[in-house]
């Protein structure tokens, strides 16, 4: 598995659809923020402007763009300047309009020809999942155009899911969100090759040497890796590569493998019935103490109390 993909499988990203929006001129409303996710909005027809909590200019939307709200920040998304003072909490459009959580969100003045159109959705993650690749991504991506960057085949994709977001069809919805969450990947992927090369840590991913190394550690994490066999796959000497991949990552070389085999040893521990030593011994530890040790200073409980707690959390909410 590729690096990215592997990143996103443990930290077990889940697109949910919201709703697919009709907004006629004027109308504005507000987002609030929400913890563990990324939200989405891509402009299927129309135009609007976002303004991101934190950010200090708004972004034009276009038809066809792509907006990715990265870590859930509050947002309002409005049809012109005028109308963003009056946008509207999301809780009130929505009894407003008296959408039902199934069909479109219709919004605004009747008759106007200014309309647009957005799909709108969000990407969970497990709370207790982290990466500093996705903690290192900006406020917000924003790629114009989508459809044409990412290729014919997503700009398709992307109509399929304007069609099925909100439709009666019969498996609309899980069509909607499987191709949500190949929408996320894509965009993640799209801005590590362009902007993301020159930011901190997402640098690191786009780096050639390192990549062979994170490439690496990702497909055999129990390996009992040492710093002279990790700067021999970089082709760097050791002080070197060190350094080069501590200035990229924000992390030692010996600090990422560590954390990368904590977040599998946590999914592992939710999402399967292996004995805590077998779970050790699959991310690198022989010994069960050693690893409850490391374990306990990243999630600060042990291996047993953290499984159960996740597994009582998880029958109140089913």
């Amino acid at each position: 598995m590729d690096i990215l993909s592997d990143i996103l499988h443990r930290m077990q990203l889940a697109g949910t659809l919201y709703f697919r929006t009709s907004f006629t001129s004027p109308w504005g409303v507000q987002v609030p923020s929400f913890e563990d996710v990324s939200r989405f909005h891509f402009a299927y027809r129309g135009r609007c402007l976002a303004r991101v909590a934190g950010v200090a200019e708004p972004v034009l939307l276009e038809q066809g763009d792509l907006i990715i709200i990265t870590r859930g920040a509050a947002h309002t998304l409005y049809c012109d300047p005028k109308t963003e003072t009056a946008a509207l909490p999301l809780d009130q459009m929505l009894e407003k309009s008296g959408f039902t959580g199934s069909g479109t969100l219709v919004y605004g003045e009747p008759g106007t020809s200014h309309e647009t159109q957005l799909v709108c959705g969000h990407f969970a993650f497990n709370k207790h999942a982290n990466h500093p690749l996705i903690q290192a991504l900006p406020a917000y991506i924003h790629i114009r155009n989508y459809g044409a960057i990412a290729g014919h085949w997503m700009e398709t994709a992307l109509k399929v899911i304007g069609e099925e977001a909100g439709s009666d069809k019969l498996g609309s919805d899980l069509m909607a969100l499987k191709m949500s969450e190949i929408i996320y990947t894509q965009a993640l992927r799209i801005h590590l090759n362009t902007e993301g090369v020159d930011q901190p840590v997402l640098a690191g991913f786009s780096d050639t040497k390192l990549a062979k190394v994170l490439q690496a550690i990702h497909a055999n994490p129990a390996h009992p890796w040492r710093i002279e066999e990790l700067s021999g796959i970089a082709s760097m000497s050791r002080t070197s590569f060190i350094s080069k991949f501590t200035d990229n990552l924000s992390m030692t070389p010996l600090g990422y493998i560590t954390h990368w085999r904590m977040q599998i040893a946590r999914q592992l521990l939710v999402d399967s019935s292996a004995s805590i030593i077998e779970i050790a011994e699959q991310v690198g530890y022989q010994s069960e103490a050693a690893f409850g040790r490391v374990f306990r200073k990243h999630f600060e409980q042990g291996p047993s109390g953290y499984r159960r707690q996740s597994r009582q959390t998880e029958q109140i909410y089913h």
